[in-house]
C-alpha cells in the first residue's frame, strides 16, 4: 500500500510539473468595452483549466486599432491574441497575417456561430477569428420621456420621427438631451455611425467605378440632418463623445435616445450601473423609407497573429472565451442579461435567454443588416458601416476628423464634405483605384 501511495504521489508530481512546463503566459490586446472587462475578471477560470496565465493590454477603441494594426503589419510579435473585427479579419487573413481556426475542437461547435458572424470573419469558407460577441445597432430610448412627450415609439421608426421625438424630449435646463450619438472622430467611432446612417439616406462611399461620393446630395442631406439634430437635441461636447461617453450619459439619465451598438443594452438595463434601468425600450435603427435601416453589423472577435510563438495556448484561450461554456459561466456569475450576445445561434434558442428584454430586437437587428448589399444604389464594396478595402481605415479616420469638426462648429457641412471628397479622391487615386 505504501508503494502504491508513493507511486500515486510521484505521478501527481509529474502531472503538475508537466502542466507547469507547458504553461504559457499569453499577452492579449483588447478593447475597454464592458464585456471585455468582464472577461478579464473571469480569467482565473481559464488559468485553472489550462495552467496558462494572461497579461491584458486594455485600450480605448481607436488606440487598440492603431496598436494591433501596427504590430501585425510589422510582425512585431507583441500580442498572442488580438481583439479585432469584421473589417480587419478578411483583409489580414488574405495577407497571411492570421492563424486559421479550421481545427478548433468539436465541442467548440463552429456550426453554432450565427451565419452573419461566421461569414464576416471568414475567407473562402475558412474562419480566421472567433466572435466574442456580435452586434448590430439599434435605438435605446427612455420610455418615460417618450410617454411624457406624448409619443409612442414604433418598432421600425423613421429618422423624421426620431428627430421630432428627440427635440420634444430635450430639456437642457435639467441636462436631459433628446438624443446622444457618436461624434468622436475615428473610422470605427463617428464614421461607423454616420456611414450606417448614410445608407438609409441613399448615400454611399463610392460608386461602381470607385469614385468618391461626398459631393452628392445624399451625403449633404445625411450630414446636415445629423449636425442640425445634434445642435438642437444633443449634449454639449458631442464631437468628443464615442461609445463609452454616450453609455455613461445614458446610464446617468441624460439621454432620451441613444442609437448605438446592441451590446450596450445589457449595460443600460443593469440596475447596478444605470439610473434608468427600468425605463428603457428598444427599436430598430431608423430608416427614411428608402429600404435601408441605419444599423450596422459588427463582431468583436479574437484573432491569433501568425507570428505568435504560442499558437496552441492562444487557441485554447480563444476556445475558452468564445465557447458555450463561457456563456454559462457569465450567466452563473452575472445573470443571463449580461452574457456576450450576438455570436451563437444556441443562445437565442436558450429558454433562459428568451425572456431578456432586448434579445429579440438584437437578433432582428443583426439579421436585417446586409453587408453584401448595404446601400440603396449599387456599390463595389462589401460592408455596412465600412468598405472592406485596406485603404478605408486611413481614409475614414481623416473624413471622421472633418465631420467631427463640422459637428463642433469649427467648419460648415459644405466645407467638411468638400474636404472629404478631395482627400478620399486623392487617397484612392494614389492606391490605384
Amino acid at each position: 500500500m505504501k508503494l502504491k501511495n508513493a507511486l500515486f504521489a510521484a505521478s501527481a508530481l509529474v502531472s503538475v510539473a508537466s502542466t507547469a512546463a507547458f504553461a504559457e503566459e499569453l499577452t492579449i490586446a483588447t478593447v475597454n468595452n464592458g464585456d471585455m472587462i468582464r472577461m478579464q475578471g473571469l480569467t482565473d477560470d481559464f488559468t485553472e483549466k489550462t495552467g496558462h496565465t494572461v497579461e491584458w493590454v486594455t485600450l480605448e477603441e481607436n488606440v487598440l486599432r492603431q496598436r494591433v494594426t501596427t504590430d501585425i503589419s510589422t510582425k512585431g510579435g507583441a500580442f498572442d491574441v488580438m481583439t479585432i473585427g469584421m473589417y480587419e479579419t478578411p483583409i489580414w487573413a488574405r495577407n497571411g497575417w492570421l492563424v486559421a481556426m479550421d481545427d478548433m475542437s468539436e465541442e467548440w461547435d463552429a456550426d453554432d456561430i450565427l451565419p452573419a458572424m461566421r461569414g464576416g470573419l471568414s475567407v473562402d469558407g475558412t474562419l480566421y477569428a472567433a466572435p466574442f460577441y456580435g452586434e448590430s445597432s439599434m435605438i435605446m430610448y427612455r420610455t418615460d420621456l417618450m410617454e411624457k412627450a406624448g409619443l409612442e415609439m414604433p418598432d421600425a421608426p423613421t429618422w423624421e420621427f426620431v428627430a421630432d421625438a428627440a427635440r420634444k424630449m430635450t430639456d437642457k435646463e435639467n441636462e436631459i438631451y433628446g438624443i446622444c450619438l457618436r461624434g468622436k472622430a475615428g473610422w470605427g467611432e463617428n464614421m461607423a455611425f454616420l456611414t450606417a446612417t448614410s445608407n438609409a439616406f441613399g448615400a454611399r462611399w463610392f460608386d461602381e467605378n470607385w469614385t468618391a461620393q461626398f459631393d452628392q446630395p445624399a451625403w449633404k442631406e445625411t450630414l446636415e440632418f445629423y449636425v442640425n439634430l445634434m445642435n438642437d437635441a444633443g449634449p454639449p461636447g458631442a464631437s468628443t463623445n464615442g461609445f463609452n461617453e454616450n453609455l455613461s450619459l445614458f446610464q446617468q439619465g441624460k439621454c432620451g435616445m441613444w442609437i448605438d451598438a446592441t451590446v450596450a443594452a445589457s449595460f443600460v438595463t443593469n440596475p447596478d450601473d444605470s439610473t434608468v434601468a427600468d425605463k428603457v425600450g428598444f427599436a430598430l435603427a431608423p430608416n427614411t423609407g428608402l429600404g435601408k435601416n441605419s444599423n450596422w453589423l459588427w463582431a468583436w472577435a479574437l484573432g491569433i497573429p501568425a507570428g505568435t510563438q504560442k499558437e496552441a495556448a492562444a487557441k485554447e484561450f480563444v476556445e475558452w472565451a468564445t465557447s458555450k461554456e463561457y456563456i454559462e459561466l457569465v450567466a452563473a456569475n452575472e445573470g443571463w442579461a449580461n452574457v456576450p450576445p450576438g455570436a451563437r445561434t444556441s443562445l437565442y434558442e436558450n429558454e433562459n435567454y428568451k425572456d431578456v428584454p432586448f434579445a429579440a430586437m438584437t437578433l432582428e437587428s443583426i439579421q436585417s443588416a446586409d453587408p453584401q448589399n448595404p446601400t440603396v444604389d449599387p456599390v463595389p464594396y462589401i460592408g455596412v458601416q465600412f468598405a472592406a478595402i485596406p485603404e478605408f481605415a486611413g481614409i475614414a479616420t481623416e473624413v471622421g476628423q472633418e465631420f467631427s469638426a463640422a459637428l463642433a462648429g469649427q467648419q460648415s457641412v459644405d466645407e467638411a464634405l468638400e474636404k472629404a471628397q478631395a482627400l478620399t479622391t486623392d487617397a484612392m487615386e494614389a492606391a490605384g483605384y
